[in-house]
């Protein structure tokens, strides 16, 4: 499978991706990993940025609220038909494009800084993608991006309960394993099942990497990692949206801040 292919799944998921994250079901999202993102995001005011993946627009509009100048992209067509609707309604300056990781349409040294929330692990060529988003940032500039943790999102994953349905531990396997192209299906369990009847399940090509190999080629293109989190979620997060709970028994997400060197 090549990035084309992994595009069509995703182009096929996006009409009800976008209902149900703009309904608030995502809350993974929204309650951990994005706001740790943006934690730990150097500033960006005035600064010219390229979001990558860039789905409905929901991540890129807070960059631009945050006094970034944004271009965003992605495969889908229908991700950015959603994501040019909502900068049509609430103007914030970003263009969004058709357009693969893998095949950047910019000139060299073009953006300040590149992010990637949760997409580069859906990318077969993730080696061309870092490469090309090293290419276009100028000499300074920073990659931050998010991907599911390796460590934790392996091929056999199943939560262990305790009697009151609190999960206690996660059993992990296959960690080395290296499926061409795993086909995962699920959907929001947030969203009541009365929502979810009747929607065709998300269908996500996987491809994925040992932390090791991550690390080589982040090295391997020419970046400088400058910053890791693993983001859980407080006790009080906990406390206001308990469904995210297992989240705080491992860390469910990585985020990598690497650099090009000046």
């Amino acid at each position: 499978m090549d990035h084309i292919e992994a595009g069509r799944y995703w182009n096929e998921n996006a009409e009800v991706w976008t209902q149900l994250v703009r309904e608030g079901y995502d809350l993974y999202r929204d309650k951990l990993n994005t706001p740790a993102f943006l934690a730990s995001l150097p500033d960006v005011r005035g600064l010219d940025g390229l979001d990558l993946g860039c789905g409905e627009g929901h991540n890129t509009r807070l960059l631009a609220e945050r006094g970034a100048r944004m271009t965003a992209i992605d495969i889908s067509e229908a991700f950015i038909a959603h994501a040019r609707a909502a900068e049509a309604a609430t103007p914030l300056g970003i263009s969004y494009q058709v357009a693969s990781a893998v095949e950047l349409p910019f000139a060299d040294r073009s953006v300040d800084f590149v992010t990637a929330f949760m997409s580069l692990m859906e990318f077969p060529e993730t080696e061309r993608a870092l490469a090309e988003a090293r290419r276009v940032l100028r000499p300074g500039g920073f990659l931050q991006f998010s991907i599911e943790h390796p460590c934790f999102s392996t091929p056999h994953r199943r939560q262990l309960r305790d009697a009151n349905g609190m999960t206690y531990a996660v059993e992990v396997g296959g960690y080395f394993e290296r499926p061409h192209a795993a086909i995962e299906e699920w959907i929001f369990g947030a969203a009541p099942a009365e929502r979810r009847a009747g929607m065709r399940k998300f269908r996500i090509p996987r491809f994925p990497r040992p932390l090791h190999e991550w690390v080589n080629l982040l090295v391997e293109v020419g970046f400088t990692i400058e910053r890791m989190e693993e983001p859980a979620p407080s006790e009080a997060t906990v406390r206001e949206v308990p469904y995210i709970q297992d989240a705080s028994v491992v860390p469910y997400f990585l985020h990598l801040r690497v650099r090009r060197d000046a």
